[in-house]
């Protein structure tokens, strides 16, 4: 009797805060029971889970970092070789901070690699789209800010090269970036700024992942045939997509854990190890390796203005990609002639993240106008001219035809 009473009152104690503050109650909503999703979403989808499990991972270690972090262009540097020195566990947490960052971007690019495969990105999820695409420019506005941070030669030059690019502005340029550097060159006010705005960004990105959920809910999960499903193919995320998550994330972390304990450095560059010196330029400055493509888009073209515009509008054309593709099947499983296209213009982002980490010159800058030609040509030209073109194969009815089919 006394359990049976010790859960009575519980329950009503329960129930007396959930009238009140339903926490429980919408986190079951939104990832548990209440929430019906497609009954056939393959691994693909798990990476949307794991990029918020990094980002949880990014956040926490950034917090315990920034306690013995100093941002002030004369202790910065020491400050990070003490987190790896003398703070306990500290060159676990800068590790696992600084390769988080990479592993959280391969996440996110095979969550958007995906989404352009299956469509996810066509009505009605043109709004969930978007936000996704503010989560990406609010990540690599964090990231940028947090390589400058360690203020090593490459932290530092990149940061000069990258900020005097909004010099090729006309007419707001050069305000934009002193408004950036805080004064007439990076220094002690830029690494301060930087310093505040990648510690508030990350919590930005939170708010925008919360409404990334929220979109999502309302048309509800896509899924690899790309139709529109009933009720009948329907499962609740928990236990189902809980558990595949969970064993995703697991997978996941193996290789996470791999880079962070016996290669640390690999995804790093070594002039970071050098103090900031402005009277010396490293021979070859190259960003951070998620940057690469946008980089080599860049320096394809000769004048700066125009290549400042293509290397933004890389990214902001993926807003209006809704409306480029023309097809009215979402799924690049049924649509013969742009799956391989698609394979094509992913295979070409991987020969402009090589061509951005190679030196402008020779072969590299020639395959690298090569690739951001063929980058714009297949959004704004493929893209929809394959739409309007291409015969694509008969859907299914439902999510259950393909496997409950009967032998012919």
């Amino acid at each position: 009797m006394t359990n049976a009473t010790e859960k009575t009152t519980l329950r009503k104690i329960f129930d007396w805060h959930e009238q009140r503050l339903p926490i429980v109650s919408f986190i079951d909503h939104a990832v548990g029971t209440q929430y019906p999703a497609p009954r056939n979403l393959n691994y693909f989808w798990n990476f949307g889970f794991i990029a918020g499990f990094m980002l949880a991972v990014m956040t926490v270690t950034g917090i315990f970092l920034a306690m013995n972090y100093v941002a002030h262009t004369s202790m910065a540097f020491d400050s990070v070789e003490r987190i790896m020195r003398d703070v306990n566990y500290g060159w676990l947490l800068r590790y696992m901070h600084a390769n988080g960052a990479s592993f959280f971007f391969i996440a996110v690019y095979i969550h958007i690699f995906r989404g352009l495969y299956y469509g996810s990105y066509k009505a009605p999820r043109e709004v969930l789209w978007w936000i996704g695409l503010l989560i990406l420019l609010a990540m690599m506005a964090t990231a940028f800010m947090g390589y400058v941070l360690p203020w090593g030669q490459m932290s530092f030059w990149g940061a000069t090269v990258i900020t005097s690019m909004f010099t090729a502005i006309p007419w707001v340029g050069n305000a934009i970036t002193t408004l950036l550097w805080g004064g007439f060159a990076v220094d002690y006010p830029t690494l301060n700024r930087f310093f505040a705005l990648h510690y508030l960004l990350p919590f930005v990105i939170f708010g925008l992942v919360f409404m990334h959920i929220w979109a999502l809910h309302i048309p509800g999960s896509n899924n690899p045939l790309g139709i529109d499903v009933s009720t009948k193919d329907k499962i609740p995320f928990h236990p189902y997509y809980t558990v595949k998550d969970a064993f995703g994330v697991g997978v996941f972390l193996l290789f996470y854990f791999a880079v962070v304990f016996w290669a640390p450095n690999a995804l790093g560059e070594v002039d970071n190890y050098v103090k900031a010196n402005p009277l010396q330029t490293p021979p070859h400055i190259v960003p951070e390796w998620y940057f690469l493509p946008f980089y080599a888009i860049l320096r394809a073209i000769p004048n700066k203005l125009l290549g400042v515009i293509a290397m933004f509008g890389s990214i902001l054309i993926m807003f209006v990609l809704p409306w480029l593709d023309t097809s009215r099947i979402r799924s690049a499983t049924f649509r013969p002639v742009y799956k391989w296209l698609l394979i094509v213009f992913m295979l070409d982002c991987a020969l402009l993240t090589w061509c951005g980490a190679q030196l402008p010159e020779g072969a590299p800058l020639i395959l690298g106008r090569i690739g951001a030609a063929w980058y714009f040509l297949h959004l704004l030209v493929l893209t929809p001219v394959v739409g309007w073109l291409e015969t694509p194969k008969p859907l299914p009815a439902s999510i259950g035809e393909p496997v409950l089919r009967p032998a012919e």
